[in-house]
């Protein structure tokens, strides 16, 4: 079995050859091309030290897309408490299983996985549904790293204005310029909104991140950090003046944070993958569009084949008797 460090992993990653592996995924998943068991997540760490309470929770997704030689499944945890520790909130890794003889593969550190693969949501939906490369980023941790460089990749960027309470945004905006990306932090909601073709909510905010108000005419909204009940990005009014709601995932999109108090459900929402499809998408540039998305077993399957494939080719990581 081959092992892969978060490292590994990255040197790996090269967003451009990524970005139609994890549209053509979310395509076959549209299609109903894929399996993709219910996500399990549970309270864990209960017990320990004499702690009544639990310590996090723990994830298990997988996925595996008709005809592809492997299947992946995804280990994850949630530990709020882990920044006081100086350790990951969220830390996972993934198992890749040959498909025709159920012999491990890999097994490999999946945080560059799953950064790339949510960035690729942000990425294909401005290529797919943007009227323009003027983004507004709300949050300033890696989400909002990879979800401007995806953009870039495939759309091209023409400027992006990084917002976040703390003076974080000062040294996302000052990484983004490295990678050739003209960022700058700015100091209000509204500066971030005003006149963007884009905006890109990637916070772990319980509030509305930006009135709804401040949007334009043509707008789309992309929101990835809403993965639970009690984290909220948007308002209902954002859902108000959306003239379509597309969802990686409509069944779990429909229990997240952002849609309370919306009246919205599952049917309201049309799978994003119609939009890759090229069956459904914008009905004008006039349009507000919101893109919500909760993460996909499918493209961690995708990106996780990706890497494999990759790894084998450029013979990077450590083989191991299991």
């Amino acid at each position: 079995m081959r092992v892969l460090s978060e490292s590994d992993v990255l040197g790996l990653i090269d967003l451009e050859t990524l970005l139609p592996e994890l549209e053509a995924a979310f395509v076959r998943d549209y299609r109903g091309e894929v399996e993709r068991p219910d996500r399990p997540h549970f309270p864990i760490g209960a017990g320990i030290d004499d702690h009544e309470e639990p310590a996090g929770t723990g994830l298990t997704m997988s996925a595996y897309v008709h005809g592809a030689p492997y299947l992946a499944t995804k280990l994850a945890t949630v530990h709020e408490g882990n920044a006081e520790r100086g350790l990951p909130t969220v830390q996972s890794q993934l198992a890749v299983t040959d498909a025709g003889t159920g012999e491990p593969l890999a097994f490999m550190n999946a945080a560059g996985v799953t950064n790339a693969r949510t960035g690729g949501i942000g990425g294909l939906s401005a290529k797919h549904l943007a009227n323009g490369g003027v983004v507004g980023v709300f949050g300033a941790g890696v989400q909002a790293r990879w979800q401007t460089r995806a953009i870039e990749a495939a759309l091209g960027v023409e400027e992006v204005r990084v917002y976040s309470p703390s003076d974080s945004r000062e040294a996302c905006a000052a990484d983004l310029r490295e990678d050739g990306i003209d960022a700058r932090a700015v100091d209000s909601p509204d500066e971030a909104v005003d006149g963007a073709d884009v905006v890109v909510t990637a916070t772990t905010s319980t509030e509305p991140v930006f009135p709804a108000d401040a949007l334009e005419a043509g707008t789309l909204v992309v929101a990835v950090g809403s993965f639970n009940a009690e984290l909220r990005e948007l308002s209902p009014a954002v859902f108000e003046r959306a003239d379509r709601v597309f969802a990686d995932v409509p069944e779990e999109v429909a229990g997240i944070g952002d849609l309370r108090e919306t009246g919205l459900d599952a049917d309201d929402m049309t799978p994003l993958g119609a939009v890759f499809a090229g069956d459904d998408g914008r009905g004008s540039p006039d349009e507000i569009v919101v893109v919500e998305s909760v993460g996909t077993a499918v493209l961690d399957a995708a990106a996780g084949e990706y890497v494999y494939d990759a790894a084998v080719e450029a013979d990077v990581g450590t083989d191991v008797e299991l």
